[in-house]
Order: structure tokens, then sequence, then C-alpha cells
């Protein structure tokens, strides 16, 4: 079984535990992986976070809310749709695991076949100190990120 294969049974396994109604969910490092096999990042964070907090690169920007204001966008499956193929692997990314989460769902029923969900997000929980990038996530992880 090849690596991608690996991960995406461990995937689907750990979703199946969670009662996910998507394809499964994913450890940074494994859809960091799955992402250089081929398979499709979808950041739902705002813009500005891409832009102050940092972004993966090669990853597609697709907010799932807007700042300021924090509104959904009406348009996420429009601009997915344009992104993305409905049969391809996407994995969705946001600060923690929240966003994508919901992005996974909403993506699925709208007949994309393979959705999964980053978790820990880009920045993982927070500490007990309640400071983010300390406990998990992709920055965390030392996966490929940038800023600005």
């Amino acid at each position: 079984m090849s690596d991608t294969e690996l991960i995406k049974t461990a995937a689907r396994e750990r979703g199946a535990r969670l009662k996910l109604p998507y394809a499964g969910a994913l450890l940074p490092r494994e859809a960091h992986t799955l992402m250089q096999g081929g398979a499709r990042l979808v950041d739902v964070r705002t813009q500005a976070e891409l832009y102050w907090v940092g972004r993966v690169p090669g990853a597609l920007p697709v907010e799932w809310n807007g700042y300021p204001g924090g509104q959904r966008n009406p348009l996420f499956l429009q601009h997915l749709a344009e992104l993305v193929e409905r049969d391809e692997a996407v994995m969705f990314l946001c600060r923690s695991g929240g966003r994508s989460h919901n992005a996974a769902i909403l993506a699925t029923q709208a007949g994309f076949r393979e959705c999964y969900n980053v978790l820990e997000g880009f920045e993982g929980d927070k500490d007990p100190e309640h400071h983010r990038n300390s406990v998990g996530g992709w920055r965390v992880a030392g996966l490929p990120w940038i800023q600005g």
C-alpha cells in the first residue's frame, strides 16, 4: 500500500471514529504529504489571516467568512468549484480546525466526493496561556509556510 493510501485509510478510520460526515480527518503532516501527491489544500481563513498570520505555499484561498464582520461567504461553493474539480481529493484548512470542518461538510453535501478536514489547523489549539502556535497545527509541525 502506498503512503497516500495509508494516509487516506488512517484519515477515513479517524473520521469514522469521530462520526464525521465527510471522507476523513488528517493531521497536518498527512495533509502535507497528500498535497505533494496532488490533493488540493483549500485554506478557508480570511484574507487578513493569510496575510498577517501566514499561509501555506500552494494552498488555494477560499474564504469561509469575511473580515471584518465575520459574515459567511455566500459564494463559498462557487469559488471552490472554480478551483477544484468535484472528483479531486480536497483538504480544508483553517486556524484550528473548526471552519474547515464546516467547509468539508458543506462541500461534501454539494457533491465534492473526497473531502478532508485538517485537524489542528494552521495555528493549532491554545496553550495554557491561551496562545496559539505552540500546541499542534501546521506551523508547529514545521511544515512550509510563508508570511505577508
